[in-house]
């Protein structure tokens, strides 16, 4: 079971990431659960999501404490929030900056594990002209762990976002998905 935690602030598609994940996984023939966690419900406060990706079905209910992925959506929660806090030795984590991963790993002071970062904030800008770097992060997440296929995600975004988003939207999305996807760094 691939379990993933999202972290960021109201109004940058946490949830929204977590879910289109999952929604993309089911549509791989996946078994999934995608659940948020709020704290104080405004624009830019802290905001935990979860996403669990397995072949069988989850019978977990809880909260994600280890997690293999950890996707930083908002890079200004480092050293407010403990973001690697239970990440597996092995695990991965995703960070929206213009930083490299060689320069977040001496921030966060982090042994081991595998670093991604990505500037999903001006990919999106760039896109789809906000910075709402969810998507962006899809992308990256995609390209870093190998979980499901870039197509299946591009697919199923435009299947179950072309009524909700004008087209040049719904396009600037699909391109901020497939630039980050190419544009992620890791060591």
């Amino acid at each position: 079971m691939l379990e993933i935690r999202w972290h960021g602030r109201g109004g940058q598609g946490v949830v929204t990431a977590a879910k289109l994940l999952a929604e993309s996984a089911v549509t791989g023939g996946k078994y999934v659960q995608a659940n948020p966690e709020y704290g104080a419900e405004r624009m830019g406060a802290p905001i935990r999501a979860f996403t669990r990706i397995d072949t069988v079905p989850i019978n977990i209910h809880s909260n994600i404490e280890t997690p293999q992925v950890v996707v930083v959506l908002d890079p200004s929660l480092i050293g407010s929030i403990d973001v690697v806090e239970g990440l597996k030795e092995d695990g991965i984590i995703i960070i929206n900056t213009p930083l490299s991963p060689k320069d977040m790993r001496e921030k966060l002071k982090l042994q081991g594990r595998k670093i991604y970062t990505v500037d999903a904030t001006k990919i999106s800008i760039d896109s789809i002209k906000k910075p709402i770097p969810n998507t962006p992060m899809v992308g990256a997440l995609i390209r870093a762990t190998g979980a499901l296929n870039i197509e299946v995600v591009v697919k199923d975004f435009k299947e179950k976002y072309s009524k909700k988003f004008r087209p040049e939207i719904l396009e600037g999305n699909i391109l901020s998905i497939r630039r980050a996807y190419q544009e992620v760094k890791g060591e």
